[in-house]
C-alpha cells in the first residue's frame, strides 16, 4: 500500500504542479486529507440557504420523475439566477481546494439535466416555438460570463496563457473584451476558429509576431517608442477584417476598448453591435497607444463598397485601459452579462490586487475595505475641483485622464493575476524573447487553475442556455429558411 502524504508534502505537490492533472490530483488529496471532503457532505452551513437549495432540487427531481416538462419550465422560471440562496457566496471556496457542498453540485446538476429535458421534451407537449422563447427568455433573465483583458504593455502576453487554460477547459466565455495589452489577445480570440486557436496563443507565433514590439524612438519626437513593427504586425493578424466579419467568422462577441484623446469624449467600445464595420487592426492599434508611448490613431472602417474610410472622422483614439480598462457594465446591457473573469496585468492595479483567494469579514477587514472606497471618492473629488479650476487645456485633459484612472474598477468575480514580484516590471517596456513568453504563459495557466473550478461551476448553467438555445435558433433558421411563400391570389374582375 501506498504511504500516504503529509498535508504539506501535498500543498508542496499543489505548488509545484506542472500541469493541470496533477495539481487537481493532489488538491483532491488534499481535500480527503484535511477533512474538506466532510464539510461538502454536510448540507447545513450558515453561508448559504441550504433549505432552499434542498427544496428547488426536490421540486426539479419530482417534476423529471413525472414527465412534467411544462412544469419544470416553471421551476426554473419562477426565479433561477446565479447566486440563488448566495450559492456564489465567495466564502464557500475557502474551505477546500476544488470542489463545493454536495448539495450546491447536485443543485447544478439538476438544473442541467431539467434545461436537457426541456429541449428533448415531446413537441406534443411543449412545442418548438415554446421551447424557443423558454430558453431565450430565461437565458437573458439569468445571465452569462464575460472575460476582460486589461492593460499591461509587455506584461499583457499573461493574458495568452489565461485564454489558453480556458480553452483547453471548455470554459472561455463568448463575451469578451480586451484594453490596451489586453486587446491583441481579444483581437486573436475573436478572429480565430477553435482549430487556429492553439496555434495563434502559442509562444512561437506570439514571440514571431511581437518580438520587436518596442523600438525606441526618443524624446522631442510625437511618441518615445516607434509604432511601425507593432502596426505591421497587427495588420499581419488582422488585416482589413471588421467585427461584423470576425462575429460571422468565429461567432464570439469581441469588444475592444479605446479612450478618447481628446477632452470631451468618453470611452468607446467597439464590437459587432456598436460598431460592426469599423476595423479590427485600427481598433487594436489605437487601444494600444499607451500616452506619449505611441500617438493615437484615427479609427477606420469599410463602407458599403468596401472602401477604406474614416470612421467618426476628427476624432483620435488612444489607450483603451485609461477609460475603460474593465467595462463590465456595458458589457452588461450589451451582451445580458451578470458574472465576469478578470485577466488583470494592469501596471497600476497589479501590485495593489490580493492573490489571496479567501475572502474574510472580519472588523479590521471590513474597515481597510470602507477606508479604501473612502479614499477612492475623496481622490475623485478632489480631481473634479482641480479640473474645474485648471483653464490649461492639456493640463485639464491630463487631469481628466487621471481621475477615470482612479474611478475605474479593476477586479471582477473572479481574478487572475501574475505572481507579484519586481519581475513583472521587465516585461512591461521590453521587447520580449520566446523564453520570457513561455515563462508568462505558464505562470499564467498555473494562476488560471486554482479558479477552473470554481469558473466551471459558475458558468455551468448559463453555458448549457447557451448551448440549448443556440441550438434551437440554428433550427428556427433551417424552419425559415425552408418555409414555402405563400402566394395570395386576386380575384379577377
Amino acid at each position: 500500500m501506498a504511504k500516504q502524504k503529509s498535508l504539506y508534502a501535498l500543498e508542496k505537490d499543489i505548488e509545484h504542479a506542472t500541469d493541470y492533472q496533477a495539481y487537481f490530483e493532489a488538491c483532491v488529496e488534499h481535500d480527503a486529507k484535511s477533512g474538506a471532503d466532510d464539510w461538502k457532505a454536510k448540507d447545513a452551513c450558515h453561508d448559504y440557504d441550504y433549505r432552499l437549495i434542498r427544496k428547488r432540487v426536490q421540486r426539479i427531481r419530482l417534476a423529471k420523475s413525472q414527465g412534467d416538462a411544462i412544469g419544470l419550465m416553471s421551476i426554473l422560471h419562477e426565479g433561477i439566477h446565479g447566486n440563488l440562496g448566495n450559492i456564489s457566496n465567495p466564502v464557500l471556496n475557502r474551505n477546500s481546494k476544488v470542489g463545493t457542498k454536495f448539495l450546491i453540485q447536485e443543485f447544478l446538476d439538476q438544473v442541467c439535466d431539467a434545461l436537457d429535458f426541456i429541449y428533448h421534451a415531446d413537441e406534443r407537449e411543449v412545442d418548438f416555438y415554446e421551447k424557443l422563447s423558454f430558453f431565450d427568455e430565461t437565458a437573458h433573465a439569468f445571465g452569462r460570463s464575460c472575460l476582460m483583458l486589461s492593460g499591461g504593455a509587455g506584461l499583457g502576453f499573461f493574458h495568452c496563457g489565461v485564454v489558453k487554460s480556458l480553452f483547453e477547459h471548455d470554459l472561455l466565455p463568448d463575451v469578451f473584451s480586451g484594453a490596451s495589452a489586453g486587446s491583441i489577445v481579444a483581437g486573436l480570440l475573436g478572429t480565430r476558429t477553435d482549430d487556429q486557436l492553439s496555434e495563434t496563443l502559442s509562444p512561437e507565433s506570439i514571440y514571431e509576431k511581437f518580438r520587436e514590439w518596442s523600438i525606441w524612438h526618443g524624446f522631442g519626437k510625437d511618441s518615445l517608442l516607434d509604432s511601425t513593427n507593432l502596426e505591421n504586425a497587427l495588420i499581419e493578424l488582422f488585416d482589413l477584417m471588421t467585427f461584423d466579419e470576425a462575429f460571422a467568422k468565429t461567432g464570439r462577441h469581441m469588444t475592444i476598448t479605446v479612450s478618447a484623446a481628446d477632452l470631451h469624449q468618453f470611452s468607446r467600445l467597439l464590437n459587432a453591435k456598436t460598431s460592426p464595420n469599423a476595423l479590427i487592426v485600427q481598433a487594436v492599434r489605437a487601444s494600444c497607444a499607451i500616452p506619449f508611448v505611441f500617438t493615437p490613431v484615427q479609427l477606420k472602417a469599410k463602407n458599403m463598397a468596401g472602401d477604406i474610410v474614416p470612421y467618426i472622422p476628427n476624432r483620435r483614439f488612444a489607450d483603451g485601459s485609461l477609460m475603460a480598462d474593465l467595462p463590465y457594465q456595458r458589457l452588461s446591457r450589451l451582451y445580458g452579462v451578470n458574472h465576469s473573469i478578470v485577466s488583470q496585468t494592469n501596471p497600476l492595479a497589479v501590485p495593489f490586487l490580493s492573490r489571496n483567494k479567501r475572502h474574510t469579514n472580519n472588523f479590521k477587514s471590513i474597515t481597510m475595505r470602507h477606508m479604501a472606497k473612502v479614499a477612492k471618492l475623496n481622490s475623485i473629488y478632489a480631481f473634479d475641483i482641480l479640473e474645474n479650476w485648471v483653464e490649461n487645456r492639456p493640463l485639464k485633459l491630463g487631469i481628466h485622464k487621471l481621475r477615470s484612472i482612479i474611478e475605474q474598477q479593476y477586479v471582477g468575480d473572479i481574478n487572475i493575476l501574475p505572481p507579484r514580484g519586481l519581475g513583472n516590471l521587465r516585461h512591461i517596456v521590453a521587447n520580449p524573447t520566446r523564453a520570457s513568453i513561455e515563462e508568462l504563459i505558464f505562470k499564467a495557466e498555473k494562476a488560471t487553475w486554482p479558479q477552473l473550478d470554481i469558473i466551471k461551476r459558475n458558468t455551468q448553467i448559463s453555458k448549457t442556455f447557451q448551448k440549448y438555445l443556440k441550438l434551437l435558433k440554428q433550427r428556427e433558421e433551417r424552419i425559415l429558411h425552408h418555409r414555402p411563400v405563400k402566394v395570395v391570389r386576386r380575384a379577377n374582375g
